[in-house]
């Protein structure tokens, strides 16, 4: 199963979701890892390790973060391959002035934003099929 590739069905299916809690991103060296630890994701850079994890386990670890976020997924299997899902939620978010980290993983997308942002976001995302299709009526 590849995933949703059609713009016009990601946006109208993708039922944006609020996950529970508070997320951060933490870097470390590889060596570093504390065991026990449960990220949700981490990516290899040059620079280092980065790890995206609860605020409450980082917390718990003694781990340095500066931005804490919100984490929304959508709820749709979108295709790695698919084109103007990402540049959609990033234009949309950007015009209300909300950061966004997104994060593509194999079935889903994950969109990090500031906590203050997040249920801004999630009505952003919610009412986007509706925004995108006002916007195209104009032109």
């Amino acid at each position: 199963m590849t995933g949703e590739t059609d713009l016009e069905t990601l946006l109208r299916e993708m039922s944006p979701e609020l996950n529970e809690g508070e997320y951060v991103f933490c870097t470390l060296d590889v060596k570093d890892i504390p065991a026990n630890l449960e990220p949700l994701g981490w990516f290899h850079e040059r620079e280092g390790l980065t790890i995206i994890l609860s605020k409450e386990q980082a917390d718990r670890f003694n781990l340095i973060y500066s931005f804490i976020c919100a984490w929304i997924t959508l709820n749709i299997h979108s295709s790695l391959e698919a084109v103007g899902l990402t540049a959609t939620i990033s234009q949309a978010l950007t015009r209300a002035g909300i950061s966004c980290n997104i994060v593509a993983a194999y079935y889903h997308d994950h969109l990090f934003v500031p906590m203050r942002d997040a249920n801004r976001a999630l009505k952003i995302l919610q009412n986007l099929p509706r925004l995108k299709k006002d916007e195209e009526e104009k032109k």
